[in-house]
């Protein structure tokens, strides 16, 4: 979209008609010792013809490679429609929906997103998105402590299965607001919950249970048994899923006896690309009894006098629509346009669609893992099923390792020694729908010569 800046005139008439002397005179109420007085290290402002060159300069900079990086951010193809659409301006360009009766378009959409995410997790009620998947996790975290009127610890468990990047931002966001989130550790054989570690926990006060699945490892956890342990001891849980793994396997609402509580992800699997790291959107849902204690818009649907079917906003528990103290979140935005891809995705691939795109991913990862393994000095972290990542152990540094794959323009995975240094050199990788037979050789050929050169420095 262009973007016509103000000249100078412009500037010049406005503060006159104000009556203000000049622009910082706008900001005269903040204490000079609290003003910056310059920006070091930012470079002088550039046209629109410079700016455009060096965004494309940048762009190239970035090449094609092949990736097997997931970790909470997933390539898949996206049908061309999706964004042909989503980039028409009655999607683009609209802004929040506050007018009923001027936003009935982008008011079904988001009713129809809430449709079809209730469905794929097995929920009752769905919000109109939130901002990505590791500040709904924080979201859900608060919204937990909300929920749960029993107890009064604000003790969140967050096991080490789940995404780090998560944990990180669950703490930052909720811990500030006097949430302890309380880490279990995993099983070495299998990557999943230490189920022994976690019974230390039963009869105590606690909100929540955190259940990722797939786990941050790919590994896919016992929810049943995890829900109903949860749910005995007064806790009610919190999943945070894969979307598109749901086309797969069970949904969280039908998670043991009586189904998770809240559901939230990360939305970018679907139909989102990855854009070098966003924006991306996060999702969540609730049964019909929390939903009062749900952050976020939610849209209704009702018909009118005459009996024409119309939508509009319902609960809006945010703080730009209610006194501050009240709100159950002040992240004032639900990533409607990313939203609006995920929605216009799920519709033109249907059911059908993602449970093939799940089933090739599980099975290209099936077979990623199958080859890796042949190269001497690589093997498979953890035993059990799993869905389209897996943890590879290495006898070489994995930083070292990836290094020399980038120069063959492999992105080779995500580099586990920071946040799970007791792997050793570990390396978790990621197939999708998009890796073919010939992409899988090529990288198992470059893995190879990568650690024997390796091995040689």
């Amino acid at each position: 979209m262009p973007f016509i800046p103000h000249t100078e005139q412009d500037v010049r008439e406005m503060l006159a008609t104000i009556g203000a002397p000049s622009i910082d005179a706008l900001f005269d109420e903040i204490p000079a010792s609290l003003r910056i007085q310059g920006l070091d290290g930012i470079p002088e402002g550039l046209s629109e013809m410079e700016i455009g060159r060096l965004m494309s300069e940048r762009a190239r900079l970035d090449g094609r490679p092949l990736s097997f990086i997931g970790a909470g951010a997933y390539e898949h193809h996206i049908p061309s429609a999706v964004w042909a659409i989503t980039t028409r301006g009655e999607f683009y360009s609209a802004y929040t929906p506050y007018q009923a009766e001027a936003s009935q378009g982008t008011l079904q959409l988001i009713y129809e997103y809430q449709t079809m995410i209730s469905s794929l997790t097995g929920m009752e009620v769905s919000n109109a998105s939130l901002y990505d998947g590791g500040s709904a996790v924080a979201e859900a975290a608060l919204m937990a402590v909300r929920a749960h009127r029993k107890s009064k610890s604000l003790r969140v468990i967050v096991p080490s299965t789940v995404n780090p990047n998560y944990r990180r931002v669950a703490i930052s966001t909720a811990g500030n607001q006097g949430l302890r989130f309380e880490t279990v550790a995993y099983r070495r054989e299998d990557g999943c919950i230490d189920r022994e570690a976690l019974a230390a926990y039963a009869g105590q006060d606690i909100a929540a249970l955190v259940i990722q699945q797939p786990n941050f490892f790919g590994q896919l956890e016992d929810v049943d048994a995890l829900t109903d342990w949860a749910h005995e001891q007064g806790m009610l849980v919190i999943a945070v899923v894969n979307p598109t793994s749901l086309a797969l396997l069970k949904p969280p609402g039908d998670w043991g006896k009586t189904g998770a509580d809240i559901c939230v992800g990360e939305g970018q699997p679907l139909g989102v690309p990855l854009s070098s790291g966003g924006p991306y959107f996060g999702f969540m849902t609730t049964r019909m009894e929390y939903v009062r204690s749900m952050p976020g818009r939610i849209v209704g649907r009702t018909v009118d006098l005459d009996g024409k079917l119309g939508y509009t906003l319902t609960l809006q528990a945010r703080e730009q629509h209610i006194r501050r103290g009240k709100a159950t979140s002040n992240i004032c935005t639900n990533q409607g346009l990313l939203m609006t891809a995920a929605t216009i995705y799920m519709t033109l691939i249907g059911p059908q669609g993602l449970s093939k795109v799940a089933a090739v991913s599980m099975q290209r990862s099936g077979e990623l893992v199958e080859a890796l393994t042949q190269v001497k000095g690589v093997r498979a972290a953890f035993n059990g099923s799993r869905f389209h990542e897996a943890v590879l152990l290495l006898d070489r540094p994995a930083s070292a390792v990836l290094r020399e794959l980038e120069t063959q323009g492999i992105l080779g995975g995500f580099d586990l020694s920071g946040d799970y240094p007791e792997l050793g050199s570990a390396l978790l990788v990621c197939a999708t729908e998009t890796k073919t037979a010939g992409d899988i050789a090529r990288y198992a050929a470059a893995l190879g010569a990568a650690v024997q050169k390796v091995r040689a420095a």
